[in-house]
């Protein structure tokens, strides 16, 4: 296997952050089938989640959480409109998430964003001693201290997961 390099791992090497490479024998597109090729639980796996506004002009907002949860899109639109008035939000199509991040979808990282992208986490995430992310790179994971993924990627926490019913 070729040493796959990203601009994730770039960054992170830039910053002398430490983390644990978890290449995958296959491109991955769920949870489960991401913590299974890197040997973790998926109750440590963040989901990065592009959504968009759905009327124009459109913003975008990186929503991030624990693996097994569901996102609540209303709960994201109400924490970003405490600040400033947000308009309904719905998932980014492939095309988007391309434009706006970079990559591809089933490799979204809430790294290296535009500046205008916010990153929201989860409050479930907080509890991590280390989390795994994508690179960038639909064969490669990594893995890194939840406290470097929340300052470099600027996060924000609130409560953004689906409560179950």
């Amino acid at each position: 296997m070729s040493f796959i390099r990203t601009k994730i791992t770039d960054l992170l090497d830039s910053q002398n952050i430490s983390y644990r490479r978890l290449p995958h024998t296959e491109p991955v597109f769920t949870v489960e089938a991401a913590a299974a090729q890197r040997g973790v639980v998926a109750e440590e796996m963040v989901k990065s989640i592009l959504l968009r506004e759905k009327s124009e002009p459109r913003r975008y907002v990186m929503a991030c959480l624990l693996g097994p949860a569901r996102l609540d899109p209303q709960a994201v639109r109400a924490y970003l409109s405490e600040a400033q008035e947000w308009k309904r939000l719905t998932f980014a199509t492939a095309e988007e998430i391309r434009a706006v991040t970079g990559y591809t979808q089933g490799a979204v990282a809430p790294l290296c964003l535009p500046a205008d992208v916010p990153v929201i986490f989860d409050e479930a995430i907080v509890r991590c001693a280390n989390v795994n992310i994508s690179s960038g790179d639909l064969m490669l994971g990594l893995e890194l201290r939840q406290e470097d993924l929340t300052r470099l990627a600027g996060a924000q926490f609130a409560p953004i997961a689906a409560r179950e019913a």
